[in-house]
């Protein structure tokens, strides 16, 4: 049935609560002396209600999918708005599953929906899977970091979205590492799912941003470019610190563990636990032979990580979980200080490291530069030209103010 304007605005109005609190309860906790609080992309129903009116609507989303308390896909069906299908990324629907497990096809037992998987046999919707859909949208919260695979996903989307001749809103959030540029530009020989675009690790922009750099850099299968459309935040800019509502994975459950999680996310790619399977996820670092016994701590399984590295090992290392959320945003590096420390320390050699470091890392080199010796401060100046080439680029497809660089 065609939703009409009146119905629109009549469920908007009966629905009221939906939106009241948005400003206060989902827009995240301003960091001192920041102003205003801010209002997601979702938050702002009126922006996007009319583009979606006597529309079949697809809605790729997870657990941070969310206006206030209440899920987006409840917010529209309330709306009345035809979502039709949901499509989910890596975690699931509700957040709950392990980083790299492959998540299946079902049903929603709250709303009825399909839920498709885009982290399973395929991470591209199917022709099929888009049937009858006019509009999908975009709307997860991201943390900024390029190996995360939420940004993987939405590339694959717009890609299918092109092919299938469907629009695209992308409903924007902050983005908790906004607020800086850096790390090493991914190689586009190493591109991977943790790897999808020539961009550093900490690229600072929105996924709303990054979605626009995608279509104008041309980055989409053959060139191609998908009909988009980005609902900005309002009160936000890439000098504001945004504390995260909800966790955005399982094993990124505070803000401290999402600052470190640039730096540390290198430590995959080595012999070394980062806590999975414990309470502090990326703030421990530690295994079984590292030398030194003054802290310790054992990986165990839990529902959301079923087999952590070193499951069940006493792992000694380091402890970073009394590093402050200030200090580590004030730090507005990637730091290989930990990675370079942890290597020499532990005296394998090219033993420390796995396949995987180079996946991250988008290249070959930080590995063998590592192998060689080098100081973090070498490391960092090879990044510097790509870095510099970068900014001028990503400046072009900012939505909002950029960050004042220290």
């Amino acid at each position: 049935m065609k939703i009409s304007s009146v119905s629109v605005y009549n469920a908007w109005i009966n629905n009221l609560f939906l939106l009241c609190g948005v400003f206060f309860s989902a827009c995240g906790t301003p960091a001192p002396g920041q102003p205003a609080l801010i209002a997601t992309g979702a938050d702002q129903t009126a922006l996007y209600l009319p583009l979606l009116e006597g529309k079949a609507v697809g809605l790729v989303a997870n657990h941070t999918t969310v206006i206030g308390k209440s899920h987006l896909a409840d917010s529209l069906l309330r709306l009345g708005v035809k979502l039709v299908r949901i499509f989910v990324p890596e975690h699931g629907f509700r957040g709950d599953a392990d980083a790299g497990e492959e998540i299946g096809n079902s049903i929603d037992g709250k709303t009825g929906l399909p839920l498709i998987s885009l982290y399973g046999s395929a991470y591209k919707p199917k022709p099929a899977d888009l049937q009858g859909i006019d509009i999908m949208i975009y709307d997860i919260q991201d943390v900024g970091v390029r190996f995360y695979t939420y940004i993987s996903t939405l590339h694959y989307l717009m890609e299918a979205c092109s092919e299938n001749g469907i629009s695209l809103l992308v409903l924007d959030r902050p983005n908790p590492n906004g607020h800086f540029v850096d790390g090493p530009l991914l190689d586009t020989a190493f591109t991977s799912f943790v790897g999808m675009h020539p961009i550093p690790v900490v690229y600072g922009m929105t996924a709303g941003e990054l979605a626009g750099m995608i279509n104008g850099e041309g980055w989409l299968s053959g060139g191609s470019t998908c009909e988009l459309q980005v609902i900005p935040c309002k009160g936000y800019d890439h000098n504001t610190f945004y504390k995260l509502p909800v966790n955005p994975s399982p094993n990124l459950n505070s803000m401290e563990a999402i600052y470190l999680y640039p730096s540390l996310c290198f430590f995959e790619g080595t012999i070394m636990s980062l806590g999975r399977g414990t309470p502090f996820p990326f703030r421990l670092i530690g295994h079984p032979d590292y030398p030194g016994h003054t802290f310790s701590f054992v990986p165990e399984a839990t529902r959301s990580n079923r087999s952590p590295v070193l499951k069940d090992q006493v792992c000694y290392g380091i402890d970073l979980t009394g590093i402050p959320a200030d200090s580590l945003q004030s730090l507005r590096s990637v730091s290989l200080k930990w990675l370079i420390d942890i290597y020499r320390h532990m005296k394998k050699g090219k033993f420390f490291f796995n396949d995987y470091i180079d996946k991250l890392a988008g290249n070959g080199e930080l590995r063998k530069q590592i192998l060689a010796g080098w100081t973090e401060a070498q490391i960092r100046e090879s990044w510097q030209d790509d870095l510099r080439e970068f900014n001028n680029r990503r400046k072009k497809y900012l939505l909002y103010n950029d960050f004042i660089s220290p």
